[in-house]
């Protein structure tokens, strides 16, 4: 696999190694040796996660202040806009965002560790999301900041009005956000 450092430390775009000819392809999309050796991630993943969303559904930007999830995520089929935001306080890229293109096409992941608040809007008719977590889902410690914050300076690839959970309707400005320290 090909590891790509992005301007925010620690968030990484993984690009898998692709075998294709005129059968179709195979690539592996996860090993736990080669992700810990060429990412110097050693967190290890306890739950998968799978999503079907309709064009225009944004979903996050979501994060849990107690038992913060690191995550792997990729889109296997369609297309979606990825975008993550570091809620660290100490760190020195905090509330910074980063946003990139996943698809079933250009077979990339994004690594997101803990402590980012993390979401994407479906720019094809569909799309279905995977994603690996570094810790279990809990509700009750869950977070979530307002996807159009102005100052993250996300852009949203968006035709008209996204498509939220009432949970992202009600998301917060970083400004009012619990983070963490």
């Amino acid at each position: 696999m090909n590891v790509i450092k992005t301007e925010i430390p620690d968030l990484l775009i993984i690009e898998p190694k692709v075998f294709g000819d005129e059968r179709g392809f195979f690539f592996e999309s996860f090993n736990a040796r080669a992700f810990a050796e060429q990412t110097g991630v050693q967190d290890s993943f306890v739950q998968d996660n799978h999503s079907r969303s309709a064009k225009g559904v944004l979903r996050g930007l979501h994060y849990q202040i107690q038992q913060p999830q690191g995550k792997l995520v990729r889109a296997v089929e369609g297309e979606i806009y990825d975008a993550v935001v570091d809620v660290r306080r100490s760190s020195p890229t905090f509330g910074k965002s980063f946003g990139l293109m996943l698809s079933a096409e250009n077979k990339r992941q994004l690594w997101v560790p803990a402590g980012f608040a993390h979401g994407f809007v479906v720019t094809s008719d569909y799309a279905e999301v995977l994603y690996k977590t570094t810790d279990y889902w809990a509700p009750e410690y869950e977070r979530s900041i307002v996807w159009n914050d102005p100052a993250l300076g996300i852009a949203w690839p968006l035709d008209g009005e996204p498509l939220l959970s009432a949970k992202d309707e009600a998301g917060v400005l970083l400004a009012e956000a619990e983070v963490f320290a």
